[in-house]
């Protein structure tokens, strides 16, 4: 028999800061974190910072060869477990962490200082290798479980929460530590994203609202960077020991649209929701609201649209929907996780974060948009996160209200 798996905790260091109360009341008021990209070497761009001191978290001695990417995964995994008012975690637990590029920072670093001296870092790969951010979680927390990676640009950390769920429910482990981490704001990162020609251009009149998902004015996704990790636990052992529990895993669904490594396909994302509702036991009818994939991409945006029309039917104007990528940008491998956050604390706090900066709504994208800050949603009782990565891969969490 499955068993349930409840979400205990939640840690973020993200643009709009570190404290899950304060970052959803941020995002429920419409706050935007994008700002201008401050630096002269490359052109005109916005972007999501995330404030992060590493002296919080990390000594000097500590820091060397640790890229900002680790960095930011180890405060989230440790303020996940603060959250959810654990010590210590059990050996056995495990940690599954997702990231689309991985130490960023360090290979910018490493081709920077070949080319200035002929010499690169003694400590880039370790630094650079994706798994370092699971690695370094693990060796802070003195975790002997399973210690795994995912790497699958916007779905990684969707997936790697999917299956630690999995993994609880199953019974393989009874604690995880799962999410995601992203830190790839360097200059020349920024430039390759520019030469694909999908980031939006900042606006004119205000850099804040330079990301519209939905919108008909929409033109492009803005890069963040931030870390998102959930505390995960077999549901009964934490009602025992009385634990606060935000909200219900309740299911996932992941497929590939084997089509294109860049264009997104409705089919795929289909077989994706309908896997996450059949996982979950419930209807399309049930689910209250969507934390949409919402890049702001011409393309992206109406083929999701597309899909929820297939599967939600006749319900889909019973369906809320936003992006709140309009406010903390796309963080790519950490994407998946942050909207995990978010939308849990949604369910939980019964409250809908809006999809702002959509003035005009596109007519190809015809979702019932939460237009307004500050949406109550007393009736809410599950709700789902889509994931959809270049790549092809598609990934749907589904959660309800703990009970």
């Amino acid at each position: 028999m499955k068993r349930r798996v409840a979400i205990t905790g939640i840690g973020l260091v993200s643009p709009h800061g570190d404290a899950p109360d304060a970052v959803f009341a941020a995002l429920l008021g419409g706050r935007s974190a994008i700002t201008r990209w401050g630096e002269g070497e490359v052109a005109p761009a916005v972007v999501a910072r995330a404030a992060f001191d590493a002296a919080r978290w990390f000594s000097r001695l500590q820091l060397a060869g640790v890229d900002r990417v680790s960095q930011l995964a180890v405060a989230a995994a440790e303020l996940a477990r603060a959250d959810a008012g654990i010590s210590t975690l059990d050996q056995a637990s495990g940690v599954y962490m997702g990231t689309g590029m991985g130490g960023a920072a360090a290979m910018e670093e490493a081709y920077r200082s070949q080319y200035a001296s002929g010499r690169v870092p003694p400590l880039t790969i370790p630094a650079f290798m994706p798994n370092a951010a699971a690695a370094h979680i693990a060796m802070r927390a003195k975790l002997h479980g399973p210690v795994l990676t995912y790497s699958i640009a916007c779905a990684s950390s969707a997936v790697a929460l999917a299956e630690a769920a999995k993994a609880i429910a199953c019974g393989e482990i009874d604690c995880a530590l799962a999410g995601g981490s992203e830190a790839l704001l360097q200059p020349n990162v920024l430039r390759a994203w520019q030469a694909m020609q999908t980031l939006a251009a900042p606006a004119s009149d205000d850099a804040a609202r330079s990301c519209r998902p939905f919108s008909a004015d929409r033109t492009g996704l803005v890069l963040g960077e931030g870390a998102a990790v959930l505390l995960l636990e077999n549901y009964d052992a934490a009602a025992a020991r009385g634990a606060r529990i935000y909200a219900e895993f309740a299911g996932s669904g992941v497929s590939c649209d084997a089509t294109h490594l860049t264009k997104p396909d409705a089919a795929g994302q289909v077989r994706a929701l309908r896997a996450a509702l059949r996982a979950s036991g419930l209807s399309p009818a049930d689910i209250g609201y969507c934390n949409a994939h919402g890049t702001a991409t011409r393309i992206g945006d109406p083929v999701e649209y597309d899909a929820l029309a297939q599967v939600w039917g006749e319900a889909l104007p019973g369906l809320a929907v936003s992006s709140t990528k309009a406010l903390h940008g796309h963080l790519l491998g950490a994407a998946g996780a942050l909207e995990a956050a978010i939308t849990v604390l949604a369910l939980h706090r019964r409250a809908l974060p809006p999809n702002m900066h959509c003035d005009r709504p596109d007519p190809a994208c015809n979702v019932a948009l939460v237009r307004e800050p500050g949406c109550a949603a007393p009736q809410l009782q599950a709700a789902i996160s889509n994931s959809f990565a270049f790549g092809g891969t598609n990934a749907v969490l589904v959660f309800r209200r703990a009970s």
